[in-house]
């Protein structure tokens, strides 16, 4: 019984020092918001927000375990790796580039990638219907034609 009492101890001794170990969430400011250049209706701009935005934006929410190591390793890690790739707070204003972003959208919605299942897991209000990933993908279709026919001639 002595054994599990200092096993228990230590356990939790290492959990206490994980936590000196927590990187930093942080939430830079937003250089150029997608409402900003390409305004979506307020709808695709819910949707967005809702599955897509804590981890490809500067507007991340950041939950309880994001706070707790060794979790918040993994969430930084993700939250960091999506901003990389993808960030709504710095989007393009060359026209050039947004319809690449847009058709980027697309890509992801049509095979399913976006928004992934161990984040949609923890957070059901980011899960896509089918319905919601097509009015998203028209609507990101219809912006990326708009902007092509909007861009001033190269």
């Amino acid at each position: 019984m002595k054994k599990w009492k200092i096993i228990l101890l230590l356990a939790g001794v290492a959990v206490v020092a994980l936590q000196i170990t927590n990187p930093a969430r942080t939430n830079p400011p937003v250089l150029h918001d997608l409402a900003a250049t390409n305004p979506p209706p307020a709808e695709i701009t819910a949707l967005l927000r809702a599955a897509c935005y804590d981890c490809h934006s500067h507007e991340t929410k950041w939950p309880w375990y994001a706070r707790i190591a060794p979790s918040s390793w993994l969430v930084v890690s993700d939250v960091n790796e999506g901003r990389e790739h993808f960030n709504f707070s710095e989007w393009p204003t060359d026209p050039e580039l947004v319809v690449k972003r847009l058709d980027r959208i697309n890509e992801v919605l049509d095979y399913k990638e976006m928004p992934p299942k161990k984040y949609t897991l923890l957070h059901p209000e980011a899960r896509l219907t089918e319905a919601q990933r097509k009015f998203i993908m028209d609507w990101a279709d219809a912006a990326g034609k708009k902007t092509e026919a909007t861009a001033p001639p190269k």
